[in-house]
């Protein structure tokens, strides 16, 4: 490819070779530099390269989205509050009224202010305390639990329906996201004292992992997750949620469920409780499964 011209114009052969040099695999510097050498203006071959791959790099971008959806598990029911028609206060049967703070569709998140009364609050505090124990996260190798320094909190768990009070809050939770008792986990409390964190993490469980099929048995798939926050931090120790750039506050009675409808990172419901600065932080989180979780 050469050119003798003294005023230059990037020719429709021009791109389409510049175009069979990106497929061929050959990088931009060296298709810049093969157009020099052939006798180019730099900035005529610039401006071509870029203006020709700026569609291709689209289009590349595009398959490989494509391809990388075609590949991702099917999605499945997940929880759901009842937002349709965007209320500021939900009515739930036990006669609590929970106001709607945020609702986020991608991914699906939504924080509500008064989940729990302050008395509630307290009252699991008090019940958790003498039973709590470092925080353990599931070992996807084994299907077992394991302690890791991703995770620096202490922590128990509820039996299901253990008392009227976990009881009464599991039926809160149920009429809420109109998904069964019977479908969550035991009811876990944590307690951050300061500088501990729960690095970011997905809560469902990775089907390639050795350990997965195990975990799977009981009750498939993890498809939602309540937090639900036991006093006010001083500082710190927000549920973030990296993908969106969001940061939920840490407010006594406030509560934030979000949920993932595939066991993918196309579901963006990478999450974690960021350091506590000043004070402690204590939250209650109910896991929900596809099915019965006995």
């Amino acid at each position: 490819m050469s050119t003798t011209m003294s005023t230059q114009t990037a020719t429709p052969e021009l791109r389409l070779w510049i175009l069979e040099q990106a497929q061929a695999g050959h990088s931009p510097e060296s298709v810049l530099s093969a157009m020099k050498q052939s006798g180019w203006d730099e900035d005529v071959a610039l401006a071509a390269l870029e203006d020709t791959l700026q569609g291709f790099l689209s289009d590349h971008a595009r398959r490989q989205q494509a391809q990388a959806q075609s590949q991702r598990p099917p999605a499945v029911p997940v929880p759901e509050p009842d937002l349709s028609n965007s209320p500021s206060e939900l009515h739930l049967p036990d006669g609590r009224v929970v106001r709607v703070v945020l609702s986020m569709r991608e991914p699906r998140v939504v924080v509500m202010a008064d989940f729990l009364s302050d008395e509630e609050c307290d009252a699991l505090r008090e019940l958790a305390a003498p039973r709590l124990a470092r925080s353990e996260t599931v070992d996807n190798t084994t299907g077992g639990s394991e302690v890791n320094e991703a995770r620096t909190s202490a922590g128990m768990f509820f039996g299901r329906g253990e008392s009227a009070l976990i009881a009464r809050i599991e039926q809160r939770i149920a009429a809420l996201l109109h998904w069964p008792v019977e479908n969550g986990e035991g009811l876990q409390v944590l307690h951050y004292r300061p500088g501990a964190e729960y690095k970011p993490h997905y809560d469902y469980f990775d089907p390639a992992q050795p350990g997965s099929a195990t975990i799977l048995k009981r009750g498939g798939q993890r498809v939602g997750t309540v937090v639900m926050y036991l006093n006010t931090v001083e500082a710190g120790g927000g549920t973030t949620f990296p993908d969106v750039h969001l940061e939920v506050a840490p407010i006594k009675g406030h509560a934030v469920f979000f949920s993932y409808d595939r066991a993918d990172p196309g579901s963006r419901s990478l999450h974690g409780g960021a350091p506590v600065r000043a004070g402690e932080k204590w939250v209650a989180t109910k896991w929900l499964r596809e099915r019965r979780f006995d």
